[in-house]
C-alpha cells in the first residue's frame, strides 16, 4: 500500500493526475470488493464479539452493512454505526449517519484488521470463517502434549486444559508433568492461548513462548532455531 501511495504521489508530481486518479479509484474498488462478506468484530481478547456483514450497496454517506442481533449489547459503540467505507489506500471506516468515524481499522496481517477506540482499547476485524476456525481449534488443542527438541528427545510433558485462567476467557490453564528439563521448569508456564494462528505459553511473570504450526501437525517455537522446541500431541 505504501508503494501505491508513492506511485500516486509521483503521478501527481509528474502532471499525470487523471491516470493517477484512475489508478487510485481502481485500487479502492478492489479494496471494497475484498471486504465484502461476513466479518467478526471483537475485542482484542475475543471475549465480546459481533458479526458484521459488509455489502456493496449505497447507504449514504457510505455503504450498507448488517449487524447481527446483540451487537449493541456486546459492543455498545456499534449502535452508532450506520455505514462503512474505505479511506485512502489502507483504512476501512465504520461511520455514523453523519459520516463521522466510529472506528477505523487497518490491516496488520493478512485478513486481520485492527483499530483503537480512545479509552476502550483495541478492536479486531477478522473474516468470520477464520475467526470461528480459530475458536474451534482451541478445543482441539486440549489434552496431553510433549515438548521435544529437534532430535526428538522429550524435555517436558504438558497438559493443556480448557479451564479459564487469569480471569480471561481466552486464557486457559496449563500444567507441567514431573521431570521437566530445567529450561522449561524455570519458564514455568501457567496458562496458554491461541492468538492469530500461534499458540502462546505464558508464565506467571508474563513471559511468553510462541509456537507456530508446521506441516506435520506439530508446533515449533518461534523464532525457529537449529535446536528447536517442538510441541507434539500425545
Amino acid at each position: 500500500m505504501i508503494f501505491r501511495a508513492a506511485a500516486l504521489a509521483l503521478g501527481m508530481a509528474a502532471g499525470l493526475w487523471p491516470a493517477a486518479a484512475a489508478y487510485a479509484q481502481e485500487d479502492a474498488v478492489a479494496q471494497i470488493k475484498g471486504m465484502l462478506g461476513q466479518w467478526e468484530l471483537a475485542t482484542a481478547g475475543r471475549d465480546r464479539t459481533c458479526v458484521v456483514t459488509l455489502k456493496n450497496e449505497a447507504a449514504p454517506p457510505g455503504m450498507k452493512l448488517d449487524l447481527e442481533k446483540g451487537c449493541a449489547e456486546a459492543l455498545p459503540f456499534t449502535g452508532s454505526i450506520a455505514s462503512w467505507t474505505v479511506k485512502g489506500l489502507d483504512i476501512v471506516r465504520f461511520q455514523d449517519a453523519k459520516g463521522e468515524p466510529v472506528l477505523d481499522v487497518t490491516e496488520v496481517e493478512n485478513g486481520i484488521l485492527e483499530g483503537v477506540r480512545s479509552g476502550e482499547g483495541v478492536y479486531i476485524l477478522q473474516g468470520l470463517a477464520a475467526a470461528r476456525a480459530l475458536s474451534k481449534s482451541t478445543d482441539q488443542m486440549i489434552g496431553d502434549w510433549a515438548m521435544v527438541r529437534g532430535n526428538g528427545n522429550p524435555i517436558c510433558g504438558l497438559t493443556l486444559t480448557n479451564n479459564e485462567a487469569d480471569h480471561n476467557p481466552e486464557n486457559f490453564q496449563v500444567f507441567l508433568k514431573p521431570k521437566c528439563d530445567s529450561v522449561v521448569s524455570r519458564f514455568a508456564p501457567v496458562m496458554w492461548r491461541l492468538e492469530r494462528g500461534e499458540m502462546l505459553l505464558i508464565s506467571s511473570r508474563g513471559e511468553v513462548w510462541r509456537f507456530g504450526a508446521d506441516d506435520h501437525a506439530q508446533w515449533r517455537r518461534i523464532p525457529d532455531s537449529a535446536d528447536p522446541f517442538i510441541m507434539v500431541r500425545q
